[in-house]
């Protein structure tokens, strides 16, 4: 028996190179044609001022016509950006994997300017993306969800009422539909278990400036110019829960029983509310939740991400 090892043949070592990289990169290629694409574009502009309003459009890959989520990020309408990442377990990439895309929004932020300001940078976002986005990114406007975050809630649950067309449903993290009550327009016992600032600490930053106007009861006053004690009645355009109508667009609320920063009665409230109203709606209930979902929280977070992604999916237009 010739047991002598004989030459490969130079064409079958190319054919076996060119198979061999197949089986290395090819699947390595397909894993980066399904990564999420992030695209920023600008929404509007002020000429007066010089400010651009940026927004980041989520999604995965392909021309597929998607249902949007327009996200607004929280921070006290003081603080915060657009900025999201979609990192395995994140709400962002529950909502691509579910075949989302996501807009991520900028606003203009207190106090340099006042709520109205505000809340009419969050309508031109939702116009711009119900007008440009099915052009731009390929979005169905008539799938049109808002989910926001703390603050970015509050302005979630605004839209539900000051917005036309009004979303296809909203879904509001730890946010709050009346901005004038004590919770907020009378000095916080939890903030004030912490050093107190002066006025003039309050100039030195956003997080200082927070701290200052709930350790005075002083949001409201900030962010309006009124003060909810002697003017209640202009308060009636900033709270959600004041201009609940049965065409208040569907609802899910999602908060956590020992919030520190936003009590749970807010989004009992706002439920309890919409119920009176026979407005399709759902509380989610976090027990011993906090302001946000912690490190140890990550399972109770998986889980409510999926709740979101059915309850959007339900509400969604056929």
């Amino acid at each position: 028996m010739n047991s002598r090892l004989h030459p490969i043949p130079a064409g079958f070592q190319a054919w076996a190179t060119v198979i061999l990289v197949a089986i290395i990169f090819i699947p390595a290629l397909t894993a980066i044609a399904d990564e999420p694409t992030m695209k920023t574009y600008t929404f509007k502009t002020l000429a007066a001022s010089g400010t651009i309003l940026q927004a980041d459009v989520h999604r995965l890959p392909g021309d597929e016509i998607r249902p949007v989520v327009i996200f607004i990020h929280g921070g006290a309408l003081m603080m915060g950006d657009r900025k999201l990442t979609p990192k395995p377990g994140s709400l962002l990439d529950a909502m691509l994997k579910a075949g989302y895309a996501v807009v991520a929004i900028d606003y203009r932020l207190a106090p340099t300017v006042k709520l109205p300001a505000i809340i009419e940078d969050v309508r031109d976002a939702c116009a711009w993306v119900r007008e440009r986005g099915p052009e731009l990114f390929r979005i169905d406007p008539e799938n049109l969800f808002v989910i926001g975050q703390s603050a970015g809630g509050y302005l979630t649950q605004m839209t539900g009422w000051c917005i036309q067309p009004r979303p296809r449903a909203l879904v509001s993290f730890w946010g709050y539909g009346d901005i004038a009550s004590a919770w907020y327009s009378q000095p916080d016992p939890f903030y004030r278990q912490q050093p107190i600032v002066s006025k003039a600490e309050s100039e030195t930053s956003p997080g200082k400036l927070y701290l200052y106007c709930r350790q005075q009861g002083l949001w409201p006053k900030v962010l309006t110019g009124f003060d909810p004690a002697t003017e209640p009645r202009k308060f009636d355009e900033f709270c959600p829960v004041r201009n609940v109508t049965e065409e208040y667009p569907p609802t899910l609320l999602i908060h956590g029983t020992k919030d520190t920063d936003v009590p749970y009665e807010l989004s009992a409230q706002m439920a309890k509310e919409l119920a009176a109203k026979s407005v399709v709606h759902k509380l989610i209930t976090i027990e011993d939740g906090g302001h946000g979902f912690s490190r140890n929280d990550q399972e109770t977070a998986s889980r409510t991400y999926q709740q979101v992604v059915e309850f959007l999916n339900e509400q969604r237009k056929k």
